[in-house]
């Protein structure tokens, strides 16, 4: 059965031609011009992911993003953005969006970043992985280190005494640190854990990512816990 993707484009020209694009590669595709309209096809056929534009007139994809969260929708949803400083993207994370493509984009990525997100949340691709790929086993109720608690299965996160309130690539993110707290992993790695394609020493999506993991992670006067290792990667260590 083919999956279903809500678009939400102001742009014509970039609307119909993404739409084609998507349905051709063998999505089932909802089209709309504006915020209001994806809320309201949201709320009457929930699909199985979001493709929101960033501006938008009325309400904007943030605002469309920000709604459905607060509403408990976990629908993933991959922004489109013409925005190109990082502050912008962060404000897109925040909203609750789970991935993010910069205009002018490649369709390849955007068919790339769609089903990265559609096999962490999929069961059916789940049940369907060959048995060399089956799903591990369920994780412990609590892994820990470097002063970070989470709980896999709910999903919670706390530093210390302090909750973190992360968005689902976010917390993928730290649980794959802190499971592997004092080793590097390389971007490559990463990449492929996280979004199960490289997207190239050209992206910045993974650096985006780990700055915000760490404003949300670091306390006044208390180590910082996410380091860069230049050329290389990531490593979780309480210094």
């Amino acid at each position: 059965m083919s999956q279903t993707v809500l678009l939400a484009e102001d742009d014509r020209a970039i609307r119909n031609a993404l739409e084609r694009a998507l349905t051709l590669e063998g999505y089932q595709v909802m089209a709309v011009a504006d915020g209001v309209e994806a809320l309201a096809q949201a709320h009457r056929n929930r699909p199985d992911v979001l493709v929101l534009d960033v501006m938008m007139p009325g309400i904007d994809g943030l605002q469309v993003c920000r709604v459905l969260r607060a509403e408990g929708d976990r629908t993933p949803i991959l922004m489109l953005t013409a925005l190109v400083e990082t502050a912008d993207r962060i404000a897109g994370l925040d909203a609750g969006a789970d991935d993010y493509v910069v205009k002018p984009f490649d369709v390849e990525e955007v068919f790339a970043r769609l089903r990265a997100l559609l096999r962490r949340t999929s069961p059916v691709a789940a049940a369907s992985a060959p048995a060399a790929e089956a799903p591990r086993p369920l994780p412990e109720r609590f892994i820990e280190a470097a002063g970070i608690r989470m709980d896999p299965q709910a999903r919670r996160v706390w530093r210390g005494e302090r909750e973190l309130e992360l968005t689902r690539t976010e917390f993928e993110l730290l649980e794959l640190l802190v499971r592997n707290a004092g080793i590097v992993l390389d971007h490559s790695t990463i990449y492929d854990r996280i979004w199960g394609y490289d997207f190239g020493p050209g992206s910045k999506n993974l650096a985006v990512y780990v700055g915000y993991l760490r404003r949300k992670l670091d306390e006044p006067g208390a180590p910082q816990l996410i380091h860069t290792v230049r050329g290389v990667g990531y490593v979780l260590r309480e210094d």
